[in-house]
């Protein structure tokens, strides 16, 4: 089978708010360098690409020293925070964009998928679209012609084929997109975060394709996901990159168990004192901190299975302590801002008093049963009576269904992208000592 992909020492480098590195003298510079056979002037400046920080330089490194081979048949899953270089990397594979160092040697055509509407002309209609695609990929016209029913079979497109693409809507975009991609028998098929602009039907039917034209046909797949679900299931190793440097490369499992360690213990604490947006109340009681962990675990974390019971821990602040009583709810939330749950729908909630100046509770959802996607948790707090709102922070904690864990048809019933449920609440009633915050 052989290596089809080596990338030896690759780098790319960006000058922020310029193109090129901004001026005639440093390109001129750059140049006469390459010709001479020397060292890039500029190679030994810059900065990692860390996007939450300002930094000191205005030359950041988007990819640096990336070393790494892909076998034939291989799918390669590249996964990372938003930022760590995924998409830079995969432009150059795809030739889209040059390396500033380093090197690349592939082996076979490539076809890219970077996002929705690659590669295709606006005015063309989808027909027309399909066999340029395929001529910019060298193949002949009988070639793409052979494929063409198929292709459009499995975009599900047919009555829209001749239509201009630009009257396509974004997920009718990426079908035919990436069944274009995956049937013009590339040796090696390039795919970005598009796919999750399809429906959950035509994802499913994404993964399997190319599980399939890597299992049967041996062709290779670099695959990038924020879903690792996704990559769990596709996937047979995992690059994992951080501000733009290879942190690790391996077996599946591996690398996606430390990388979502590593990204929810980092997210998975909330100090609510530093959020303003999306904020509203009289500020009586307040929020002050919460963070999230598995009911069997005591270690922090904002990544789940399915099955799993999701603890959730926050401490309250109450500015006038008395006995009054606080109504205080949590609500959840889809990444679409779709509400799936509510204490006070199903229970109304829970009470507590203003008997001390802090206090800590914990709230348990019970057995969670959603689709793998991410998931965003509000908190409110007021008077029922009076409608009067203390503090109703919305969307502030957000946690992640990976799937796997203890999936059983009870309760599966997929509606709108998720698993029905009706989540199962409890209430530590015994308040937490504020420090285990």
């Amino acid at each position: 089978m052989g290596t089809v992909i080596k990338v030896e020492q690759l780098g790319k480098q960006y000058r922020l708010g310029e193109v090129g590195t901004g001026t005639l003298s440093h390109d001129l510079n750059r140049w006469m360098a390459k010709i001479r056979g020397k060292e890039d002037p500029f190679s030994k400046v810059g900065e990692a690409n860390d996007r939450t920080r300002k930094g000191g330089s205005d030359y950041v490194w988007a990819l640096r020293d990336i070393n790494f081979e892909v076998q034939a048949g291989e799918v390669l899953g590249i996964i990372g925070r938003n930022g760590a270089g995924k998409s830079t990397l995969l432009k150059i594979l795809s030739k889209v964009t040059k390396p500033t160092v380093g090197l690349i040697k592939t082996r076979g055509r490539i076809a890219s998928l970077l996002e929705v509407g690659t590669g295709f002309h606006p005015e063309m209609t989808g027909r027309e679209n399909t066999f340029l695609n395929g001529a910019i990929m060298g193949m002949t016209k009988a070639e793409i012609k052979s494929k063409f029913d198929e292709i459009v079979d499995f975009a599900g497109v047919e009555r829209y084929i001749d239509t201009p693409v630009k009257r396509y809507s974004s997920g009718m975009y990426v079908r035919l997109a990436f069944a274009v991609a995956a049937h013009l028998e590339p040796e090696i098929l390039v795919v970005d975060e598009v796919l999750a602009v399809g429906d959950a039907e035509f994802q499913k039917k994404c993964l399997g394709k190319m599980k399939d034209v890597s299992v049967n046909d041996g062709r290779t797949v670099l695959f990038v996901s924020h879903n690792m679900a996704a990559v769990n299931q596709l996937c047979n190793r995992v690059a994992s990159l951080e501000h733009g440097r290879l942190k690790e490369i391996g077996e599946t499992g591996l690398i996606v168990s430390s990388y979502l360690n590593s990204a929810g213990s980092k997210d998975a604490y909330v100090n609510f004192n530093e959020l303003t947006t999306n904020r509203s109340g009289n500020k009586k009681v307040v929020f002050k901190e919460a963070y999230l962990k598995n009911i069997s675990s005591p270690v922090k974390t904002r990544v789940f299975e399915i099955g799993d019971s999701i603890s959730i821990n926050f401490t309250m602040k109450f500015n006038n302590p008395n006995e009054k009583l606080v109504k205080t709810s949590i609500e959840l939330k889809t990444s679409d801002g779709l509400k799936l749950a509510s204490m006070i729908d199903i229970d109304s909630g829970f009470q507590v008093r203003f008997d001390s100046i802090e206090q800590s509770y914990e709230v348990v959802i019970q057995d969670v049963r959603l689709y793998p996607d991410t998931y965003y948790l509000s908190f409110y707090c007021g008077d029922m009576s009076s409608y009067e709102t203390y503090d109703y922070i919305e969307e502030c904690i957000s946690f992640e269904i990976i799937g796997g864990g203890k999936l059983t048809s009870r309760g599966l019933f997929k509606m709108g992208g998720m698993f029905f449920f009706t989540p199962k609440w409890s209430v530590n009633t015994r308040a937490l000592s504020p420090h285990n915050i």
